[in-house]
Protein backbone atom coordinates (compact mmCIF):
# COMPACT_ATOMS: atom_id res chain seq x y z
CA UNK A 1 0.00 0.00 0.00
CA UNK A 2 1.20 3.51 -0.42
CA UNK A 3 2.54 5.34 2.11
CA UNK A 4 -0.09 8.55 1.25
CA UNK A 5 -2.75 5.67 1.63
CA UNK A 6 -1.67 4.96 4.57
CA UNK A 7 -1.16 8.22 6.18
CA UNK A 8 -4.96 8.98 4.93
CA UNK A 9 -6.20 5.75 7.16
CA UNK A 10 -4.58 6.62 10.29
CA UNK A 11 -5.09 10.31 9.51
CA UNK A 12 -8.95 9.16 9.77
CA UNK A 13 -8.63 7.53 13.14
CA UNK A 14 -7.12 10.55 14.40
CA UNK A 15 -9.97 12.53 13.12
CA UNK A 16 -12.35 10.01 14.53
CA UNK A 17 -10.23 11.06 18.27
CA UNK A 18 -10.65 14.69 16.93
CA UNK A 19 -14.54 14.54 16.97
CA UNK A 20 -14.73 12.87 20.27
CA UNK A 21 -13.30 15.87 21.77
CA UNK A 22 -15.68 17.66 20.01
CA UNK A 23 -18.46 15.79 21.64
CA UNK A 24 -17.04 16.93 24.98
CA UNK A 25 -16.78 20.89 24.01
CA UNK A 26 -13.21 20.77 23.93
CA UNK A 27 -11.14 21.94 20.48
CA UNK A 28 -11.44 19.30 18.34
CA UNK A 29 -8.06 17.60 17.85
CA UNK A 30 -7.05 14.35 17.93
CA UNK A 31 -3.89 12.07 17.54
CA UNK A 32 -2.75 8.38 16.94
CA UNK A 33 0.97 6.52 17.74
CA UNK A 34 1.14 3.86 15.18
CA UNK A 35 3.66 1.01 15.27
CA UNK A 36 4.42 -1.92 13.06
CA UNK A 37 0.56 -1.17 11.43
CA UNK A 38 -1.05 -0.67 14.51
CA UNK A 39 -2.45 2.00 16.63
CA UNK A 40 -0.63 1.67 19.77
CA UNK A 41 -1.82 5.06 21.86
CA UNK A 42 -5.02 7.30 20.67
CA UNK A 43 -6.05 10.73 22.66
CA UNK A 44 -7.82 13.56 21.93
CA UNK A 45 -8.20 17.26 23.74
CA UNK A 46 -9.10 17.10 27.15
CA UNK A 47 -7.66 20.21 28.48
CA UNK A 48 -11.32 21.51 29.30
CA UNK A 49 -12.50 17.86 30.80
CA UNK A 50 -9.06 17.72 33.29
CA UNK A 51 -9.16 21.60 33.81
CA UNK A 52 -5.06 20.82 32.36
CA UNK A 53 -3.79 22.71 30.16
CA UNK A 54 -0.87 20.35 29.27
CA UNK A 55 -3.87 17.67 28.10
CA UNK A 56 -3.18 18.12 24.41
CA UNK A 57 -4.24 14.90 22.39
CA UNK A 58 -0.91 14.74 21.55
CA UNK A 59 0.12 13.92 25.15
CA UNK A 60 -2.46 11.71 25.69
CA UNK A 61 -1.50 9.58 22.61
CA UNK A 62 2.13 9.55 23.52
CA UNK A 63 1.21 8.55 26.86
CA UNK A 64 -1.03 5.89 25.93
CA UNK A 65 1.62 4.79 23.64
CA UNK A 66 4.64 4.56 26.00
CA UNK A 67 2.12 3.01 28.45
CA UNK A 68 1.22 0.19 25.55
CA UNK A 69 4.42 -0.61 24.64
CA UNK A 70 6.17 -0.72 27.55
CA UNK A 71 8.89 1.94 27.17
CA UNK A 72 9.11 5.79 26.86
CA UNK A 73 10.85 5.51 23.82
CA UNK A 74 8.96 5.50 20.23
CA UNK A 75 11.38 5.85 17.75
CA UNK A 76 9.90 2.94 15.65
CA UNK A 77 6.31 5.17 15.65
CA UNK A 78 4.58 7.62 13.46
CA UNK A 79 2.57 10.24 15.33
CA UNK A 80 -0.47 11.01 13.32
CA UNK A 81 -2.64 14.60 14.99
CA UNK A 82 -4.88 16.43 12.77
CA UNK A 83 -3.19 19.93 13.47
CA UNK A 84 0.40 20.97 13.97
CA UNK A 85 1.39 20.12 17.28
CA UNK A 86 2.27 23.40 19.56
CA UNK A 87 5.81 23.89 20.87
CA UNK A 88 4.80 22.16 24.22
CA UNK A 89 3.30 18.98 22.60
CA UNK A 90 6.68 19.28 20.04
CA UNK A 91 8.91 18.78 22.96
CA UNK A 92 7.30 15.95 24.20
CA UNK A 93 7.45 14.16 20.83
CA UNK A 94 11.18 15.16 20.64
CA UNK A 95 11.57 13.89 24.26
CA UNK A 96 9.98 10.62 23.56
CA UNK A 97 11.75 10.23 20.11
CA UNK A 98 9.04 9.67 17.85
CA UNK A 99 10.55 8.59 14.77
CA UNK A 100 8.08 10.09 12.34
CA UNK A 101 5.27 13.26 12.73
CA UNK A 102 2.16 13.44 10.36
CA UNK A 103 -0.34 16.51 10.63
CA UNK A 104 -3.18 17.84 9.13
CA UNK A 105 -3.90 21.28 9.23
CA UNK A 106 -1.45 24.21 9.82
CA UNK A 107 -1.49 26.30 13.04
CA UNK A 108 0.50 29.61 12.18
CA UNK A 109 -0.62 30.76 15.39
CA UNK A 110 0.35 28.21 17.92
CA UNK A 111 1.85 25.48 16.07
CA UNK A 112 5.62 25.00 16.89
CA UNK A 113 7.09 26.28 13.41
CA UNK A 114 6.24 29.42 14.73
CA UNK A 115 9.02 29.30 17.08
CA UNK A 116 11.29 26.79 16.12
CA UNK A 117 11.77 24.51 12.79
CA UNK A 118 14.04 22.20 14.40
CA UNK A 119 12.67 21.10 17.92
CA UNK A 120 12.72 17.64 16.69
CA UNK A 121 15.67 15.21 16.22
CA UNK A 122 17.56 16.00 12.71
CA UNK A 123 16.63 11.98 11.79
CA UNK A 124 12.81 12.94 12.37
CA UNK A 125 10.48 12.49 9.09
CA UNK A 126 7.65 15.28 9.17
CA UNK A 127 5.02 15.39 6.92
CA UNK A 128 2.37 18.06 7.03
CA UNK A 129 -1.40 18.20 5.24
CA UNK A 130 -2.48 15.18 5.12
CA UNK A 131 -6.46 15.58 5.00
CA UNK A 132 -5.90 19.16 5.70
CA UNK A 133 -8.92 20.22 4.15
CA UNK A 134 -11.16 17.73 6.72
CA UNK A 135 -8.85 18.84 9.80
CA UNK A 136 -9.26 22.26 8.99
CA UNK A 137 -13.14 22.19 8.35
CA UNK A 138 -13.46 20.51 12.02
CA UNK A 139 -11.30 23.22 14.03
CA UNK A 140 -12.59 26.15 11.69
CA UNK A 141 -16.75 25.15 12.85
CA UNK A 142 -15.81 24.69 16.11
CA UNK A 143 -14.46 28.03 16.52
CA UNK A 144 -17.68 30.00 14.88
CA UNK A 145 -19.72 27.83 16.80
CA UNK A 146 -18.23 29.52 19.88
CA UNK A 147 -18.69 32.92 18.28
CA UNK A 148 -22.61 32.42 17.52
Amino acid sequence: MEQRTIDEQFMRRALDEARRALERREVPIGAVVVADGRIVGRGHNLVETLGDATAHAEMQALTAAASGIGGKYLAQCTLYVTVEPCVMCAGAIAWSQVGRVVWGADDPKRGYRRYSEQIFLPKVVVERGVLAEECEELMTSFFESLRR
